[in-house]
């Protein structure tokens, strides 16, 4: 038999009052209602729990019995729900930022955190850094309320996802690699080198720095997989094979030894902010327009510098 814990308090008030109007107005609840529910409790149990009289009440054995067990139902049951609203507390305090590698691009997420943390100064930001294994950063295993993730994600379905960022792809090479003395390369051109992937975990963002789609059919020659940027500059050093990276990552891996070119042929690379459909933190869309904020901000400074260049150089032509 199901009992509500509602019908457990009701009956620990009566118990306790040994009056249905005082437990009623105890409960805010109508003396009918509560009357209706305790004869609905003692119905499901098969027993009386009170004998009812004309003043008062007084507790039959089966109360007398079921009195110690429902009170202390109700307190583990308020102990667990204390619990939860803790945790609830705790996560509506917390926010858990997931990367894979850093959207630094010129102090883009110190931009994005001051805003946010002038909004919400009493909330904390933690920042988790992922591996490569994991291309949603989190997301998937719940670890983390919001990523800043490469597009495309697995299982596009389950999240929601703004774009902050395109960048026009590159190529990683050792710098002895004979394409090392070009400009500019063509995809096609770079169809029989060997390259280095994401682990096959990553999905849909592997057959995107692959540029599978753009091989017109043919299969990709893999020489190894990568997890980190350290391992990637290794293994570009050791001229195991090259990788297609955004414009914007490319500090990360010309550290000595490795060059980029521009690729053409190739779609720009897009990072984006994404969380999970069916996890609702509070603060989510406050991040997201912080983030989307701090983008065009930096996007209209970028914009001005470019103007105060040239007319910098203009005053040079008509001084």
């Amino acid at each position: 038999m199901d009992v509500h814990l509602r019908d457990l308090r009701y009956f620990v008030a009566v118990a306790e009052e040994l009056h249905f109007t005082r437990a009623s107005e105890r409960l805010y609840i109508s003396q009918p209602a509560l009357s209706k529910q305790v004869s609905m409790l003692e119905r499901t149990l098969g027993s009386e729990l009170f004998e009812r009289r004309r003043r008062d009440v007084r507790l039959t054995p089966a109360g007398e019995a079921l009195l110690p067990h429902a009170r202390r139902l109700i307190a583990e049951w308020d102990l667990a729900t204390a619990a939860v609203e803790r945790i609830r507390t705790e996560r509506r305090s917390t926010l858990v930022v997931g990367m894979s590698t850093s959207p630094g691009r010129d102090g883009l997420l110190s931009a994005i955190h001051h805003r946010f943390t002038r909004q919400h100064p009493d909330t904390t930001l933690t920042l988790r850094q992922v591996s490569w294994l994991d291309s949603t950063a989190g997301l998937a295993a719940d670890e983390s309320d919001v990523a800043f993730v490469w597009l495309p994600m697995p299982t596009p379905s389950r999240y929601v996802w703004t774009v902050l960022v395109e960048e026009p792809c590159l190529v990683a090479m050792s710098d002895q690699h004979p394409l090392a003395a070009r400009e500019t390369i063509a995809f096609d051109e770079l169809a029989d080198e060997p390259f280095l992937a994401l682990p096959k975990s990553a999905g849909p963002l592997r057959d995107y720095w692959l540029g599978t789609a753009h091989r017109h059919g043919t299969e990709p020659i893999v020489a190894a997989e990568i997890t980190s940027p350290d391992e990637t500059y290794e293994f570009l050093v050791d001229g195991r094979g090259m990788c297609l990276i955004a414009s914007g990552n490319a500090p990360s891996l010309t550290r000595g030894g490795v060059v980029t070119r521009p690729v053409t042929g190739l779609p720009p690379s897009r990072l984006g902010l994404a969380w999970r459909k069916d996890r609702h933190h509070p603060l989510t869309a406050s991040y997201a327009d912080c983030a989307r904020a701090a983008v065009a901000s930096a996007v209209r400074s970028a914009t001005a510098n470019t103007c105060a260049a040239a007319r910098s150089v203009a005053s040079l032509y008509l001084a």
